[in-house]
């Protein structure tokens, strides 16, 4: 697919899973066959804060995310810590380079052996400017197997251009989409007091809006407070609507 019409699919994608299903495979036509995106809204120094507000999207098998995610082995992952520091494209030559030279500390030679061992080897990262000081965002091209990566820089040298642009929007278009934690979904209940609350409305006021009882009301604000995990409705909304959860026209 040609750059204007893979925008245009892009920019009119309605789910998540619409999206990164045509991303992936333009991607792979690329020679990129494993994906792995990342965004947090909680960065604080060094920390990424809560796993569980992350957005993560990827199409890499079971048995790598179960250690790379699960284990929490991207933190130390050079690539990972590229992306924090900077802004753009990365040759995952970097890597290489620094892993020659020695000068890989031990976790970060952990991660350069495991994805040796999974065929994650060559590639491309690109980190995402920040909308704020506590945001960061970033995805990991992985080559396909057997690619070198030379190989890759030279796909990169031709189209690069076309596949930093691809990948800014998809990160762009991600952010408008709603993104519910596990677990941390609202219902179409909980959902409406929570965007009457962030109308200026009372409960009072809500329950003559929506045709309940006031204690009704509280309740699906109980409930949206603790599947978002938060302690008050402020905060409930607050979250709810980073997520892009309330507020939005339904897919």
């Amino acid at each position: 697919m040609n750059l204007p019409d893979y925008l245009m699919q892009l920019s009119a994608a309605r789910s998540m899973e619409e999206l990164w299903l045509g991303h992936t495979r333009q991607m792979a036509r690329y020679g990129f066959d494993r994906l792995l995106y990342g965004f947090t809204r909680h960065r604080s120094g060094r920390s990424l804060g809560d796993p569980d507000d992350f957005i993560v999207l990827t199409n890499h098998a079971p048995e790598y995310l179960r250690v790379f995610i699960g284990e929490t082995l991207y933190f130390d992952a050079p690539m990972t810590r590229w992306a924090l520091d900077n802004d753009g494209a990365c040759s995952w030559r970097h890597v290489q380079d620094t892993y020659a030279l020695r000068e890989m500390t031990a976790g970060e030679r952990r991660v350069f052996d495991f994805n040796r061992k999974m065929d994650v080897t060559a590639g491309y990262t690109v980190s995402f400017k920040s909308i704020s000081p506590r945001s960061k965002g970033a995805i990991a091209l992985t080559a396909r197997p057997g690619m070198s990566q030379d190989e890759v820089d030279a796909i990169w040298a031709e189209h690069g251009r076309d596949i930093h642009l691809m990948n800014n929007v998809a990160h762009l278009k991600i952010l408008t989409l709603p993104h519910p934690a596990p677990n941390r979904n609202l219902t179409r209940r909980q959902r409406e007091v929570l965007e009457w609350v962030g109308d200026g409305k009372t409960t009072q006021d809500i329950a003559i809006l929506m045709g309940l009882t006031q204690a009704t009301v509280e309740k699906h604000l109980r409930l949206a407070r603790a599947a978002l995990s938060v302690e008050t409705t402020a905060q409930a909304v607050l979250k709810a609507a980073l997520h892009n959860q309330i507020f939005i026209l339904e897919a």
